[in-house]
This record gives structure tokens, C-alpha cells and sequence, in this order.
């Protein structure tokens, strides 16, 4: 079936509604915080996906031509069975792989419960150095952040306020903590969670509600359900929450900004200082585009009751696009392109390389690769996400990059998918493909307005013979000067 990926997309932007909803009633659950797809969030939770697959099943079945799905999934399975005008045969056996799922979720929890139990002890002097009433940021341990104050989601803004603290997030391991915690400004929130607490991570997990587990996607939340939990993930967010939670109960800021995305744990971080009365500022954490669903309120079971007091765009066109995806209008402004890079018009040379940004997804990133080493004529230059490494075989043709693509002195294009380097290749005047995989969906990040060529593996060799530069688009509505006044007057701690 050619061009099955553009068409399984087309599902996914046909049912996104519906999954919008349904993660409203998900929301529900005591537990939700624990899980990410009552949250809709497309890069780590592949119930929509499932959905998209069902919608295109529901559309087959009632075509006069006769179309074989094969499907190993006993949840999927079980599922389509259900469905209108599906013949189906015997299903996969249940049993077994809710067993190993279950088993693996445990021993995975169980890791990170020692893992967390011993960074809990290593750091919990820090409690100590938190003072009352700071303005803080609460930030994930990326790579790019630095002992100085740069911050990777906010860039030199510590710099120019230089009352902000910074707040780790449990993803950050100890020894990293330590390193950033040099600058006397930062810690990590492992240093407040009690150690005692940890031991029972392994028990944390998303338990969906009875009821939820009935109706058209009954089979579809329960695979959500066990193979979320089939991972250390239950673990990791309930030490976050809990850690969080005695973090603001002890420090009370008066104001907490954060890379925000409305994730299920941020809702819960929102509630709990909002009755703190401790200030909430969210900054757009990546680009918002027309597929990241998890970035609209509908998700929210209490609305906004659970969104940040203030929501900060990087540049108007994402202010917007917000404000379409059920944000409050009032709650809306644009604080400027603190993490991204200032656009400049990109050397191209149609006999160059081509330059791939592999996304944070391994999948995607595999089959990217598998589809360029089956180009014939082009030298690639891959660089992998930086909070997601890829290994693959170099040969003459392919060759792994550490480096941007504005840092290399001509490329012919650039193929990306679901990261912000390709709206930054397009801004930036060079020929840019999209990747779309064959099995799942790879977020289209682009803003309205902006479009890049969508490619598979099969159309790829083509694109590149055929190459399509960009339009002119004003950079500074996708990344605006930094709005510093503002930043400066929601970030000054307040009484």
C-alpha cells in the first residue's frame, strides 16, 4: 500500500478530537498523573496512534474491495474484532503478554525506585540551601545547561536576572545535579523527596477507572494501560510529583516558570502550588504544531484549573495557534525565543549532503536511517536528538555530525521529523523534507503557514533529485526578540 504513512496521519488528525475527549474522561482517574496518554501526548503515548489505526480500519471495512490487516497486537486485535464489517480469525493470546509486561513494569520500577532511593540520600543536603519565596525554574537536565547560569529551555536568562534559582527535575541523575549545583543557584529536586518514599515507587502506576475500560476504546485504554505500565515510567512520575509536592510545601516560591507541554504532571504541579498561592509560568517548550495535541486544554478534566497562570510563546504565530487549541486568550503572551537560535539565511549547495535531524523517537530514527542508506548518489550527515542518542554503521555515505546544520557550510536539504530543525531549515531559506515513517506518526511540529515537503522511504531518492525551497517567512513571528520586561516582571518574587 503505497503512501500508507501520509494516509495513517490523515486518521490521526481525523480522530484527534476524539481522543482529546477521551483523555478528559482519563483524566478522571486518581492515577492519571501517573500516565501520558490521558494527556494526548503523541510523542510518548501511542493511543492515538491505535485510534488512527482503528479509523482506518473502520473505513477499509466498508469498502467493496476486501483489505488484510495483519495484526499481532492482542489488544488491537481484540479491538477491530469488535468492529463493524471485520471478518477476523483467532486472536493472540492475552495472557502471556500482560504477564511479561506486568513482570518487566515491576522490574523496571523497581530499578529506578534504587536509583532514586539512593539520589534522594546523596542530595538531601540541598533541602537545607532552598530558600523562601525565590523565583525559580523548573527545568529538565538537558545536556546544553551549564554550571554558568545557561540554561538549555531558557537559555542566558539566569543570567540576566540573576535573582532566578533553578530547580532540577527527577529525570536529571545525581551526579549531573551536582555538576550544575556548582553555581551555588541550582538543586535538585531528589534532594526533598523523603528516601523511605522511594521504596514504594514500585507499585506506581496508571489504573484506569472500570469504566474506562468498556465502550468503543475499552480493548485500546486497556493496552494503553498495561503497556505503559510495562516500563519504569509509573516510578519515575510518581517521584516527581511527590518530590515536588514537599518541595513546594517547604521552599514556597513565589514563582515557578517551567518548559511547559501539559503533561499530566504538570496539572498536578499547577493544582498543588496554585493552593500554595505560588505564581505559574509556563514557557512553550518546543515548537506547537498542528498535530501536538497535548498542548489543548480539551484534555484537561478541570480546564484551567490545571494551566499554568501565564503561557508564554516563543513568537506570535505559536501564540495563536494556542489560543486555537482552547487556551485562554487572557493568559497568553509572547516572551520571545529564549532557546531557540537567531535565523540566518543557510549556505546551500545542491551538491552537498544532506543534513538528517533523527527526532527523540528510536523507531522513527531507525527507519530514517534504513531510508537513507537505500538512496543512491547523496552523502548524508546524520546528527542524532540530543537527549536521545542513535548508534548506527557509518560508511562513506553516511556519517554522524555533532555540529547544527547553520554550522556547516553547504547542504543540498535537510530531512527531519517531529524536531524543531526543520522549521529552523526552513526559516533559514533551505530545501527541507518531512519524514513520515510507515508505522506511526511522526508529530508535524510545523506552526500554520509553514510547510515542508512530507517524504517516505519510498519517495525520498525522488525529493532529493527534485529539491523545493521554501517560501520567505518572517522568522520573528515563529521566534521573537526575547520579551526581557515581561520575563522580568513575572519572574520578580512577589509577597
Amino acid at each position: 500500500m503505497h503512501s500508507l504513512g501520509a494516509i495513517l496521519e490523515e486518521a490521526f488528525s481525523a480522530i484527534a478530537p476524539e481522543w482529546l475527549d477521551l483523555g478528559r474522561e482519563l483524566g478522571a482517574s486518581p492515577s492519571a498523573y501517573l500516565a501520558h496518554a490521558p494527556s494526548c501526548a503523541t510523542n510518548v503515548s501511542d493511543l492515538g496512534l491505535m485510534m488512527a489505526w482503528s479509523h482506518l480500519v473502520d473505513r477499509w471495512a466498508h469498502e467493496e474491495a476486501i483489505t488484510l490487516v495483519v495484526c499481532d497486537d492482542p489488544w488491537m486485535f481484540r479491538h477491530l474484532q469488535g468492529r463493524a464489517g471485520v471478518s477476523a480469525g483467532m486472536a493472540p493470546g492475552l495472557l502471556g503478554p500482560i504477564v511479561k509486561l506486568a513482570l518487566r513494569g515491576y522490574a523496571a520500577r523497581g530499578k529506578a525506585a534504587l536509583r532514586l532511593f539512593r539520589a534522594a540520600m546523596s542530595l538531601r543536603f540541598q533541602r537545607q540551601m532552598a530558600t523562601n519565596g525565590d523565583a525559580v525554574l523548573l527545568v529538565y537536565g538537558h545536556p546544553k545547561s551549564t554550571p554558568e547560569g545557561e540554561d538549555g529551555y531558557f537559555g542566558d536568562l539566569m543570567q540576566r536576572l540573576p535573582r532566578l534559582k533553578r530547580m532540577l527535575h527527577v529525570d536529571c541523575p545525581k551526579d549531573r545535579a551536582l555538576e550544575l549545583g556548582r553555581d551555588g543557584r541550582s538543586l535538585s529536586l531528589h534532594g526533598f523527596g523523603c528516601p523511605g518514599g522511594a521504596l514504594l515507587l514500585p507499585f506506581a502506576k496508571w489504573r484506569p477507572l472500570a469504566a474506562h475500560k468498556q465502550g468503543r476504546y475499552g480493548w485500546l485504554v486497556r493496552r494503553a494501560a498495561v503497556t505503559e505500565g510495562g516500563s519504569g515510567q509509573g516510578a519515575m512520575l510518581a517521584w516527581q510529583a511527590h518530590c515536588q509536592r514537599k518541595w513546594l510545601k517547604r521552599a514556597r516560591p513565589s514563582v515557578v516558570a517551567w518548559p511547559w507541554e501539559n503533561h499530566s504532571w504538570e496539572r498536578a504541579f499547577i493544582r498543588h502550588a496554585r493552593s500554595l498561592g505560588v505564581r505559574t509560568v509556563g514557557y512553550q517548550h518546543s515548537v506547537v504544531g498542528r498535530l501536538m495535541l497535548n498542548y489543548s486544554s480539551r484534555s484537561n478534566p478541570d480546564r484551567e484549573a490545571s494551566l499554568p497562570d501565564f503561557i508564554l510563546a516563543s513568537g506570535p504565530a505559536t501564540r495563536d495557534r494556542l489560543e486555537s487549541m482552547d487556551m485562554p486568550k487572557a493568559r497568553l503572551a509572547v516572551g520571545g525565543a529564549l532557546r531557540f537560535p537567531t535565523t540566518h539565511p543557510a549556505a546551500y549547495d545542491p551538491k552537498g549532503p544532506v543534513f538528517v535531524a533523527l527526532p527523540f523517537d528510536r523507531s522513527i530514527s531507525e527507519q530514517m536511517v534504513e531510508a537513507c542508506q537505500k538512496v543512491k548518489g547523496w552523502r548524508f550527515l546524520i546528527k542524532d536528538h540530543p537527549m536521545s542518542p542513535f548508534a548506527f554503521r557509518e560508511d562513506d555515505r553516511l556519517r554522524r555530525t555533532e555540529i547544527s546544520f547553520a554550522e556547516h557550510e553547504g547542504l543540498a536539504t535537510v530531512l527531519f521529523a517531529a524536531t524543531t530543525v526543520g522549521l529552523e531549515a526552513l526559516l533559514a531559506g533551505l530545501p527541507t523534507l518531512r519524514f513520515q515513517p510507515s508505522d506511526r506518526i511522526a508529530v508535524n511540529i510545523l506552526p500554520d503557514g509553514i510547510k515542508a515537503q512530507a517524504v517516505s522511504s519510498d519517495t525520498l531518492q525522488d525529493a532529493l533529485e527534485n529539491p523545493f525551497k521554501p517560501g520567505i517567512v518572517p522568522p520573528e513571528s515563529i521566534f521573537a526578540p526575547v520579551a526581557l520586561d515581561l520575563w522580568g516582571e513575572l519572574l520578580t518574587p512577589h509577597d
